[in-house]
Formats: structure tokens, C-alpha cells, sequence
């Protein structure tokens, strides 16, 4: 979801984890963001923010829902389980932004909502056995280096009328740019893939070049820093 920057209505319930002080400097920094963001969007659609989470405790989702955000993502299936497991009476849609790794995807289909990072078939097999409601995003991955995820370009369509035959909800595309002159580009491309295969979802953006994403026609943005500050190096 986008917040209005001018208004920021606080979800009503009592915090169980976050302190008064640490959910108005989430505000504060979800304000600017969307400033950031509006800056931006005269002609373009504004995306949806996902308030990632990783490394930080339970207070963290709990203080993006108090400033308005009902999206998270987490890296790792240890935290997402964790806090989940913490908030489970808070209205949080759960996203998995890690890769998948087969001797974990079990436990992740058991608790993540959205399932981003998705590259192989092997992986989608394993989601259509899932027996709770379940979306996934395509990987696309521009690096060609060994150590990232996801798929090539080409292997992107073969992957989502796969995923549609095998009935996965297939919301869209997801990536992460390379860091420098290429991220514009491989943002463009990244829509224009997403549109050839009609899939309205197009995950892409952090806090460095969210302003490049939009452009380019980000759905979603995922966002860490920018609204909870440095994070732990794990």
C-alpha cells in the first residue's frame, strides 16, 4: 500500500513490542519516503511499500503496521517464522524475499504469504502442494554472476505458464537491480516482460533507487533501510 503523506492514520491496537518513540520515527521516516515517492509519480502509478524487516526484532513489523503499512518481508525463514509467530494476532501480509533453498522451502510455504525469489520449476512444484492460499513472484536476474538468484529473461515466460498450469498464483515479476548503470535498464526490461506476459505485479526498488523503479513502472517497492534505518550485517 501507498500512505498519504500529509496524513498518516495509525492502525488501532495496543503495541505489544514497538515504544511510542520507535513507531513515530517509522512514521516519520514512511513520510518522507512517500515524499520521495510523490516526487515521482505525476505520471506514473504509485507502488505498493514493503517494509522490510529483516534483521530487526518483532517491534519492526509492528511499528509498520502502527504507520500504516500492512506488507513485510523477511530474508530469512528463521525471523519470518519468529515474528510471525509474535504478531499472529496483527492484520501483516508476510512476504519471502530470500532465495529458496530446498531443505527450507517447506517451512516457508507455511508461513509466507507472498513468495518472492521464485526461479525454478522444482521450487513451483513444491508451492502447488501448498494447502493455504499462496502468491508468487518470478525472479528475474540481469547479473549473470552464479551467486545470485534468479532466472534469465528467457526463462521467465517458460516459468510463469508453468507456475499457471500447475495452479500457483503467479502475481508477477521481482527483481533486484545490479548497482550502477545498468539498474535503469534492467528495471525497463523487467516491466516490459511482466506486460508481455500480462502480469500486472512488478516488484522492483529499494531505498537506493526507488525514484529509477517508479519511472520504469514498479508495483512494489522493498524497503528497509530507508524506514528502519541500518540494519545488523548477519
Amino acid at each position: 500500500m501507498t500512505v498519504d503523506s500529509t496524513s498518516v492514520t495509525m492502525t488501532k491496537f495496543h503495541p505489544s513490542f514497538a515504544k511510542d518513540e520507535y513507531v513515530a520515527l517509522v512514521a516519520s521516516r514512511l513520510a518522507e519516503v512517500q515524499e520521495r515517492i510523490d516526487r515521482v509519480i505525476s505520471t506514473f502509478r504509485a507502488p505498493q511499500i514493503v517494509g522490510v524487516t529483516k534483521t530487526f526484532g518483532p517491534e519492526a513489523p509492528e511499528a509498520a503496521l502502527l504507520a500504516g503499512l500492512s506488507d513485510v518481508g523477511e530474508n530469512y525463514i528463521e525471523e519470518l517464522e519468529v515474528k510471525r509467530a509474535a504478531l499472529a494476532d496483527l492484520p501483516l501480509r508476510w512476504h519471502y524475499l530470500g532465495a529458496l533453498q530446498s531443505n527450507k522451502i517447506a517451512r516457508i510455504i507455511s508461513v509466507a504469504d507472498v513468495i518472492s525469489g521464485v526461479s525454478r520449476k522444482k521450487e513451483i512444484d513444491r508451492i502447488a502442494m501448498a494447502t493455504r492460499d499462496i502468491c508468487i513472484d518470478i525472479q528475474v536476474d540481469f547479473t549473470h554472476a552464479p551467486e545470485r538468484n534468479g532466472a534469465s529473461q528467457d526463462e521467465v515466460a517458460d516459468l510463469v505458464i508453468y507456475a499457471r498450469a500447475k495452479d500457483v498464483t503467479v502475481r508477477g515479476l521481482m527483481t533486484i537491480a545490479p548497482v550502477g548503470e545498468g539498474a535503469q535498464s534492467a528495471f525497463e526490461a523487467t516491466r516490459a516482460l511482466a506486460d508481455s506476459l500480462e502480469l500486472e505485479g512488478c516488484s522492483m526498488g529499494m531505498t537506493e533507487d526507488l525514484e529509477l523503479a517508479i519511472q520504469a513502472g514498479s508495483s512494489e517497492l522493498r524497503l528497509g533501510r530507508a524506514l528502519f534505518g541500518s540494519r545488523t550485517v548477519r
